[in-house]
């Protein structure tokens, strides 16, 4: 007799459906018996995966263990409902099939009539896959729509935090944790201690976090900076690029955010919150706030031997005289010596000089008071480069909707071709001629939408960047540019050439300062000069 064929089916649910049809034993049942009733068949298993998204198979445990099982000689044939059960990414879907048919393991799609061992079951395939694809992108750009508006609304998406249950979109106050939100921000601004002592206070008296096992510095500081207990509502913190690997990212800029004032009941006052927020910012660049490392090593991490590329490290030796002398020297240099090819062939070594630490002191309080002097004009032309990126991206301007309606036009075109195969109007060559030539209009179309939302994002980027400049600007000139406290939360990096020449990067300006410097009356006064909009600038 001959052997049976080895036959398994897969389904994917959501678990919020409550429509029996859908269900998951619903499902399970259709597919047993419908196995069943094949008599030259014999069930393997049904696999299943429940609430997983379709665009990708990474989280999918069931259907991965069935592709393992398939591989590996278990299975003839996997039958599934349609192709957008099986996977909206189009990319999964030829390529495990091609994987499967090499093993001689057919996959039947029912409601599409596709079967992958047929001669033209690619060729069906891979159009109804990308139908697919194209319709899982159109309800990801739905979904988000509509979750903008409803954020726009005052709509809360995410789950309870500490002191707010969230029920049906509203945030609504926790009483049994009121109190331990309202200490943790009167142990800081009140009591002024740090975070790290806050954690281990609410430990030692027994208070547990939300979700985690035990209270951080870090789960202390999003507390403290979190805007929903002033009443504020702020949404759209992270955002998915790419609808096919859900993977989320922190918007910083690429979209926007939304951000409503008064949403809901608060449980700090504003003007708490606002001198919390101001005393977050001056403990950023307060000693008090900094490791002990990070106080001795100002500049650590943040000198880059222009050279050959490493970092420079720093050297420390008493003088006979009891004085403590700082430097700073290339790491190649002090592990190498001089730049010379080992037996390997290897370039290694240096040959930049060591640097005195008070030159580097020296050099980052010219470069602030400079930045103090012409935050005017620098400024202006930072604003001025806003206004050329806007009027630049207004003349640029592509109407991505009208290319995405075409997109869809194209799509139905492809859908009719297909039924006009399948009653027999036009040949399989006449159906992949036509889908071939849909298919590259597609394409064309989507190379013009990347383009336009790559240009989109970068510019929206370089404007975010120019504003953070701004801001970066005036909050500096809020310090006391003579305090070295603050050189190391305003030092971006410092490029160490040799002849006795640094170009110093500032967190607040987007180009380098470089200054030639000479050292006069013993190393107790240094002479920097440099060049700045054609000028020829001098100091001490």
């Amino acid at each position: 007799m001959k052997n049976k064929l080895r036959v398994a089916a897969y389904c994917r649910v959501s678990t919020d459906k409550n429509d029996q049809v859908n269900s998951l034993a619903s499902q399970i049942k259709y597919f047993t018996d419908y196995i069943d009733s094949h008599k030259e068949w014999t069930l393997c298993e049904v696999y299943y995966d429940e609430g997983i998204s379709g665009t990708s198979v990474k989280k999918r445990t069931g259907f991965k263990r069935m592709i393992y099982d398939a591989l590996n000689g278990n299975i003839d044939l996997i039958i599934t409902k349609e192709v957008s059960r099986f996977a909206r990414n189009t990319v999964d879907t030829l390529s495990y099939t091609r994987k499967l048919k090499e093993k001689g393991v057919g996959v039947f799609f029912m409601n599409d009539n596709i079967d992958t061992r047929d001669s033209d079951g690619e060729l069906r395939l891979s159009i109804m896959a990308s139908i697919a694809q194209e319709e899982s992108r159109k309800t990801s750009e739905r979904v988000k729509w509509g979750q903008k508006r409803r954020m726009e609304q005052g709509v809360v998406f995410g789950r309870d935090l500490l002191g707010y249950f969230v029920r049906d979109g509203k945030l609504i106050i926790n009483p049994d944790e009121v109190e331990t939100v309202k200490l943790i921000f009167h142990k800081f601004l009140i009591e002024g201690k740090g975070t790290h002592v806050i954690a281990r206070e609410l430990e030692e008296i027994g208070i547990r976090p939300k979700r985690v096992k035990h209270w951080s510095n870090t789960a202390i500081l999003r507390v403290l900076k979190n805007e929903k207990y002033v009443g504020d509502l702020c949404q759209k913190k992270t955002y998915t690029p790419d609808y096919l690997s859900h993977t989320k990212k922190l918007n910083r800029g690429e979209e926007e955010m939304i951000y409503l004032k008064d949403h809901h009941e608060a449980i700090i006052d504003r003007d708490t919150w606002n001198k919390t927020q101001f005393e977050l910012a001056r403990r950023s660049s307060s000693k008090k706030q900094k490791s002990k490392h990070s106080n001795r090593y100002w500049c650590s991490g943040k000198l880059i031997c222009g050279e050959c590329g490493h970092r420079f490290v720093s050297r420390r030796k008493k003088l006979k005289n009891g004085e403590i002398y700082k430097a700073w020297r290339c790491y190649a240099s002090t592990k190498y010596g001089q730049a010379k090819t080992n037996n390997s062939g290897e370039n290694i070594g240096c040959n930049n000089s060591s640097i005195n630490e008070k030159i580097l002191i020296s050099a980052v309080a010219y470069s602030l008071k400079f930045l103090k002097i012409n935050s005017k004009s620098i400024k202006e032309n930072m604003l001025r480069e806003i206004r050329l990126v806007l009027n630049l991206k207004a003349k640029k301007n592509i109407n991505t909707a009208s290319l995405y309606e075409q997109i869809e036009i194209l799509n139905k075109k492809k859908r009719k071709a297909i039924d006009l195969m399948l009653d027999m109007i036009i040949t399989k060559s006449d159906l992949k001629e036509q889908t071939d030539y849909y298919n590259e209009e597609i394409e064309e179309l989507r190379k013009k939408i990347d383009l336009a939302e790559k240009r989109n994002i970068a510019q929206s980027q370089q404007i975010h960047d120019i504003k953070t400049y701004i801001s970066e600007i005036d909050r500096m000139l809020n310090y006391n540019i003579e305090d070295t406290n603050v050189y190391n939360s305003a030092l971006n990096k410092i490029v160490i050439l040799k002849d006795n020449q640094l170009i110093i990067y500032l967190n607040a300006v987007p180009f380098g300062i470089k200054l030639h410097y000479s050292a006069k009356g013993k190393g107790k006064s240094y002479h920097f000069k440099f060049k700045y909009l054609g000028k020829t600038i001098e100091g001490k």
